[in-house]
């Protein structure tokens, strides 16, 4: 454990080096202009001597690799400036706005659990009959419908013509439920048809085999057994998917005007907002690389070969 916590120390140093060069560049080359955006040079008479004093003032005159530099130092003290519309520190528009895109994120999860676990078991448990027909289907079904389409259809049916949950904001659980519906059932048949397929597959091992001839009863070598073999899959298709799971959010986030970090970073592009750009996709990739570290480490409790083979080698 302590080799591996070691390597993943110097993996997070590399990581964010890289990312942040990576994401300050980006930004950088990214079309626009933000000391236009900012003068309003489309609604104002702005001279040039006023949009290159404001360009000297912010620090783009200098090289880029100076800039990043400066950044980079601001970084490692954990101040990730100033938004250029707001004026507001970056770290606290994100600590503002990052508690309602966790919300989001795990009603998402909860419904994708509670839809994707008991269609994929049962599919398993009845492989070729009309539960596993049905449930391919679904999986196909929601595979094909894009997650922002069937947002409007929630809007419309639930919002507009039944007028049973809200469409907008963030006004308690009740204005959680259409987004987390939107996203989650979205994401959940990726997840029918991997749980389906990796359970099918331990079913057909030799250690399943051997826990029948023990004697144990079906639904323990099912629930025990074969599913928590099934489970290293379907969490490493989570951990690299999570990036989509992101820019999901940030998609429903714009469509039911719920004001998380994804909205918040929308309105930034269109600003030209660098400092809150960068700061969002640094904050992102930190959370995406926890997340599949995490992941990782949950392999050796997750299946037992991974600890046989740690043995092995020391």
């Amino acid at each position: 454990m302590v080799q591996i916590l070691t390597r993943k120390f110097f993996e997070v140093l590399f990581f964010m080096l890289f990312i942040t060069f990576v994401s300050f560049l980006f930004v950088r080359l990214a079309p626009g202009d933000p000391v236009l955006t900012i003068l309003n040079v489309d609604e104002l008479s702005v001279s040039q001597e006023q949009v290159e004093e404001l360009r000297e003032e912010m620090g783009f005159n200098k090289p880029l690799l100076v800039q990043y530099g400066l950044w980079l130092f601001k970084f490692i003290q954990l101040d990730f400036g100033e938004s250029y519309a707001t004026g507001q520190p970056v770290m606290d528009m994100i600590i503002i706005g990052l508690p309602a895109t966790i919300e989001l994120t795990i009603g998402s999860l909860i419904v994708m659990l509670i839809v994707s676990v008991p269609l994929g078991s049962l599919a398993a448990l009845y492989r070729n009959s009309w539960i596993d027909q049905v449930s391919r289907f679904l999986s196909i079904l929601g595979a094909a419908v894009p997650s922002f389409w069937l947002g409007l259809i929630f809007i419309d049916l639930f919002g507009v013509r039944l007028n049973w949950l809200p469409t907008m904001g963030r006004d308690g659980f009740i204005s959680l439920i259409l987004p987390s519906l939107t996203l989650g059932l979205a994401i959940s048949s990726v997840y029918v048809r991997l749980l389906r397929s990796s359970l099918l597959d331990s079913l057909s091992q030799e250690f399943i085999r051997a826990a029948r001839t023990r004697g144990l009863s079906e639904r323990r070598i099912f629930f025990v057994h074969a599913f928590r073999h099934s489970l290293p899959p379907v969490i490493t298709v989570f951990g690299v998917s999570l990036g989509s799971l992101i820019g999901g959010v940030v998609v429903i986030e714009v469509l039911f005007a719920y004001p998380g970090i994804g909205k918040l970073v929308v309105d930034a592009i269109r600003q030209r907002d660098y400092p809150l750009i960068q700061g969002y996709i640094l904050i992102m990739a930190i959370i995406v690389f926890i997340v599949n570290t995490c992941v990782d480490l949950s392999y050796r409790y997750l299946n037992p070969e991974m600890k046989l083979k740690e043995r092995r080698t020391n």
